[in-house]
């Protein structure tokens, strides 16, 4: 972790715009790595009392119920992250306008909505970081594309950067594939679950009791993560290991193979891809209406 990031961050005031499980995985990672104290931070909600009670219980950080205004929580940030739901993107940066400091830091893990549409939202040249984690952040074990704007400055991207450390990997990509980072990583947990489901069922059907198969799934799905992990070899060459011709695994494989699975699943991958690209635009058409 970079040290001059660390120390960076404890000195800063960190706004949460937007109080989901996504905030909630940030947060706990960034105080479990002792990056700020929880007085630093501020937790905004469009509604939900009982959301900001349960964080002030869980963490100690500053919510609406503390008194004052959303305005001197969002005045008083050096970072927000953005995290609200996307059909309250546009209203919500509309209400920043005039409320930044140059150099405030916009963090965005709101899929779709790109960049450029934030930086005309907020009406400045504010430095802006484009982000997708996934929902395996929240026990610490995140992949999170991260793309940042021209106004971003170098220790901006390594406090970025040392954040998203704090609860799982990231990449630095160009913000066109944001897209795709969304169908790979965002997604991605929901396709190993449903594939989990699959087994489970499959399972059952050949006689074993759920709860068996269930953890029987879970040990085989964690155990090949970890060998393509700490062998570093690639997943097409220890499929190749297991696969012996003629034997059992290789009867199976040709099933998926017939049934096109691998195509069926690019083309699931290329949907998420797409719907991220559309739910951009669908904020981009709110703005300009």
């Amino acid at each position: 972790m970079n040290t001059a990031a660390s120390n960076a961050i404890s000195d800063l005031h960190v706004c949460f715009y937007g109080a989901g499980s996504m905030s909630e995985a940030i947060l706990r990672g960034m105080l479990q790595k002792k990056l700020l104290a929880p007085q630093r931070v501020s937790m905004l909600n469009r509604s939900g009392g009982e959301r900001l009670a349960e964080l002030k219980r869980l963490y100690n950080v500053t919510t609406l119920l503390d008194g004052g205004s959303k305005e001197e929580l969002l005045r008083g940030a050096d970072i927000i992250f953005l995290a609200m739901k996307p059909k309250d993107a546009a209203e919500a940066l509309t209400q920043l306008n005039g409320l930044l400091s140059p150099g405030t830091l916009i963090i965005s893990v709101i899929a779709g909505l790109s960049i450029e549409t934030m930086a005309f939202l907020l009406g400045a040249s504010q430095p802006i970081v484009r982000c997708m984690p996934n929902t395996s952040s929240t026990i610490g074990l995140g992949a999170t594309g991260i793309s940042y704007s021209a106004a971003v400055s170098q220790e901006q991207r390594e406090i970025t950067e040392t954040i998203f450390s704090s609860f799982g990997i990231h990449a630095v990509v160009e913000e066109k594939l944001q897209g795709a980072i969304t169908g790979l990583s965002g997604s991605g947990p929901a396709y190993v679950y449903y594939f989990m489901e699959a087994m489970i069922d499959a399972a059952s059907q050949l006689g074993i009791e759920r709860e068996t198969a269930h953890r029987l799934i879970l040990q085989t799905v964690t155990g090949a993560a970890e060998m393509v992990r700490l062998t570093g070899e690639k997943p097409e060459e220890l499929r190749r290991k297991v696969t012996s011709p003629g034997g059992t695994t290789q009867a199976a494989i040709e099933v998926l193979s017939d049934g096109d699975w691998s195509g069926t699943f690019i083309k699931a991958m290329f949907r998420a891809a797409e719907r991220a690209d559309e739910m951009g635009r669908d904020i981009e058409r709110s703005v300009s209406k």
